[in-house]
């Protein structure tokens, strides 16, 4: 007998208003995962950090896209297109990290809805401490809250899964041959995924190392003769050092080497603030101050086919397992791996 599964894809949410902006930013430095600290450093610091950048920075930012984020729509349209793929026997939700809906209000609803098992499917492809953990860690704690009691299994990351790569691939190649055309060279593709405080790597996640492996996996299925190519690192925050190198400074060696870039935000799978702000405005107006001769973004995979076809699949195979999803993809020296943590967090083990 088919199982009533309910599907949590999570997420990290966006203010859906300026007056959000604020409590928005204060959530996302008050957790321990990003900010390792005792609770009342965190709360007097994350107050300081989103006083100072709902002003400065983020509002700046948002107020380009309308004075919201579009994460929250793009990440319902992807449930939309989960839900057509999966069928009745599933029910696709949508989880937030930082802003609404968050797993208080969700796992009220995955309560009513009764489900005989729960799937937590992260949409970030590389797993970290700071995204995919955390939002497990925030689940259980709702779960237990609201007694929500059904068995859960996790889809802990998917950075090599061939839906994904597909649907980079077919993105890549359509902006590449545009890119060349236009500017008369072949560009230089840069894979830009969001950064992360070094030290934080250091101690065993393994998120750069997935980063790169995406990376490696789609410049290969790309199959262009001599592409030139390289990885790097977006969005610094803070004075402590960061996973590099920079996405600034490989724009500074591809404007000295005078090629066109093209970049991939590869570690997200929809259009949100990062992709729609920091690279196509930010990063575009200096790639123009270092004359750089062209630039151009590629869209993240959003509802494309192959992505929402191969996730669904996933899902279903996990829908059908007794435990959680996958063999460990990672070296055995990142201790952080999702494969070393499920069973700390309390769901199905593997």
């Amino acid at each position: 007998m088919q199982k009533r599964t309910a599907i949590v894809l999570l997420n990290l949410g966006g203010p859906d208003k300026p007056e959000s902006i604020r409590p928005f930013l204060i959530n996302f430095f008050m957790d321990k995962n990003i900010i390792k600290a005792p609770y009342l450093v965190r709360y007097l610091v994350s107050r300081l950090i989103a006083n100072k950048r709902s002003k400065n920075e983020a509002g700046s930012a948002y107020a380009k896209l309308g004075g919201k984020s579009p994460l929250l729509e793009n990440t319902l349209q992807q449930a939309g297109a989960l839900q057509g793929e999966l069928g009745s026997d599933y029910r696709v939700f949508v989880c937030m990290r930082y802003w609404h809906p968050m797993s208080d209000e969700v796992t009220k609803l995955v309560k009513d809805y009764d489900p005989d098992q729960i799937l937590l499917v992260p949409l970030y492809p590389q797993y970290s401490t700071t995204t995919s953990r955390s939002s497990f860690e925030d689940w259980k704690k709702s779960a237990a809250k609201n007694n929500l009691k059904a068995p859960t299994k996790l889809l802990c990351c998917y950075p090599d899964d061939e839906g994904f790569i597909a649907a980079s691939v077919q993105n890549i190649k359509a902006e590449y041959t545009k890119l060349r055309d236009r500017s008369g060279q072949a560009p230089r593709l840069l894979f830009s995924a969001h950064g992360l405080p070094e030290k934080i790597v250091k101690a065993g996640d393994p998120y750069q190392y997935q980063c790169e492996e995406s990376a490696r996996m789609i410049a290969e299925k790309l199959e262009i003769p001599d592409l030139d190519w390289s990885i790097c690192y977006q969005s610094r925050v803070g004075p402590l050092k960061w996973i590099g190198p920079s996405t600034e400074d490989a724009l500074e060696l591809a404007a000295k080497s005078k090629v066109p870039v093209l970049i991939y935000p590869h570690a997200f799978v929809s259009e949100h603030v990062e992709t729609l702000v920091e690279i196509e405005d930010e990063y575009r107006h200096l790639a123009k101050e270092l004359g750089i001769p062209a630039f151009a973004r590629v869209s993240t995979v959003g509802t494309s086919r192959p992505f929402i076809k191969g996730l669904a699949e996933r899902i279903k195979r996990l829908s059908h397992s007794t435990k959680s999803e996958n063999t460990r993809l990672c070296p055995m020296h990142f201790s952080k791996c999702c494969h070393n943590e499920t069973d700390r967090l309390g769901f199905c083990s593997r």
